[in-house]
């Protein structure tokens, strides 16, 4: 899960880390750090500071965004099929 799912900035959660707000491990991945967060943590971090509404948003433009790429990539399997079928049809006659 991306923290920007959840409508929080940098910042914000950062802060919360410092605090003690958020458990966190640091890890590495190819010499580069990073946290891992608690997914239920985080969630109510996002809903305290902006409450429930903005993250419900923020959940129904994600689900709209994967629904959208997933749209496009089998209109663009579509089209690649209709041609494949074209093609066949001419060899055909």
């Amino acid at each position: 899960m991306h923290v920007k799912n959840l409508a929080l900035q940098e910042d914000e959660v950062f802060e919360a880390m410092k605090v003690g707000k958020l458990q966190y491990r640091q890890n590495y991945a190819h010499g580069n750090p990073y946290f891992r967060l608690l997914r239920s943590e985080v969630k109510s971090l996002a809903k305290k500071l902006h409450g429930a509404k903005c993250v419900e948003e923020q959940a129904v433009k994600h689900k709209l965004q994967k629904i959208n790429k997933e749209i496009n990539s089998l209109k663009r399997k579509l089209a690649s099929l209709e041609k494949q079928k074209i093609e066949l049809i001419v060899k055909e006659k």
